[in-house]
């Protein structure tokens, strides 16, 4: 066969197997060769440069991208899911992905601290199990309609084989500082919260400080809304708030509640925080420049926004 003809078969054999969809069976029996010399043609076609293949995944499975995304926030990994077609669709997908990335980091024993929100509860479901380890509730509880809540997620945790449990059993929000002061006393609750001093791993969540943003923001007063404005407060973790640079903002707020310190989070050497949407990307953003994270697990939304902030002249 010359080599014009031999260079016909290459393209006519590429183009029925990856265009048309033949398989190398039909091709072999076309043109007369054994389905081996298919396999042989095919390889030849893409090494001399006849076949190219481009794999173009979408966005949110670009690890080249999610790479760019954590080098340019100093982040030690970045996971990006698509957004789904609503918050629930989209809470889901981001549950999935956060229970893989917990499963990945949490060997026997390690001492993990789980703060609590809708999409933390949904990844903690979705996990099945952990190896033998301790698991430090980091929050007391904050009831949501329509979810659990930090108290019956330790629950859960409790009842997996060879995993103790250091509950807090308080409400995140008590209704005065003194009475806050007096629980955080209280032995098991001390226990827990001293705890969070020595953690390998914790997961929480940041939520962007705004009504729709923020399961807690619904439940402060007035003037702790306005001394957060006034602070810069932009993102809120575990009940703690922080501005667009990560730095602690202190509001009347912190003295009521029950549960980690952005401190203790910061001492943790490796934080995993989850977000979606739009409004989320700013306080993931923070969180990671405040050292208050190190992972992020977030939805396709969520790191547009970063990279839009990063892009800025003022990022």
């Amino acid at each position: 066969m010359s080599d014009p003809e031999h260079a016909r078969l290459l393209v006519d054999v590429s183009r029925d197997y990856y265009l048309d969809g033949s398989s190398k069976v039909d091709i072999a029996q076309r043109y007369g060769v054994s389905r081996f010399q298919v396999a042989r043609l095919l390889a030849e076609a893409r090494d001399s440069g006849i076949v190219r293949i481009e794999i173009t995944p979408p966005a949110h499975l670009d690890g080249e991208r999610s790479r760019r995304l954590a080098d340019a926030l100093g982040a030690e990994q970045v996971v990006v899911v698509p957004s789904g077609s609503d918050a629930e669709g989209t809470r889901t997908s981001v549950a999935h992905a956060l229970a893989r990335v917990l499963a990945e980091r949490a060997p026997a024993g390690t001492t993990i601290g789980i703060s609590w929100s809708r999409t933390v509860e949904a990844a903690v479901h979705h996990l099945g199990t952990l190896p033998p380890c301790d698991v430090v509730q980091l929050v007391g509880a904050l009831p949501v309609s329509g979810a659990g809540d930090s108290l019956g997620l330790t629950q859960t945790f409790r009842s997996m084989s060879g995993v103790r449990t250091w509950p807090v059993w308080s409400p995140l929000l008590v209704g005065d500082p003194s009475t806050a002061a007096g629980m955080r006393r209280q032995t098991e609750i001390a226990a827990a919260l001293d705890r969070a001093d020595s953690l390998d791993l914790a997961v929480v969540a940041v939520g962007a400080w705004t009504d729709t943003g923020s399961t807690v923001y619904p439940q402060v007063t007035g003037d702790e809304r306005r001394a957060a404005a006034a602070g810069g407060a932009i993102a809120e973790c575990s009940g703690r708030l922080f501005d667009a640079a990560g730095r602690r903002v202190v509001t009347p707020l912190d003295a009521r509640v029950v549960g980690v310190t952005l401190d203790q989070l910061v001492r943790t050497p490796e934080v995993v925080a989850v977000g979606y949407g739009a409004q989320a990307g700013a306080g993931l953003r923070a969180a990671v420049l405040g050292g208050v994270a190190t992972v992020l697990v977030c939805d396709e939304a969520a790191a547009l926004e970063m990279e839009h902030l990063l892009e800025a002249p003022s990022a």
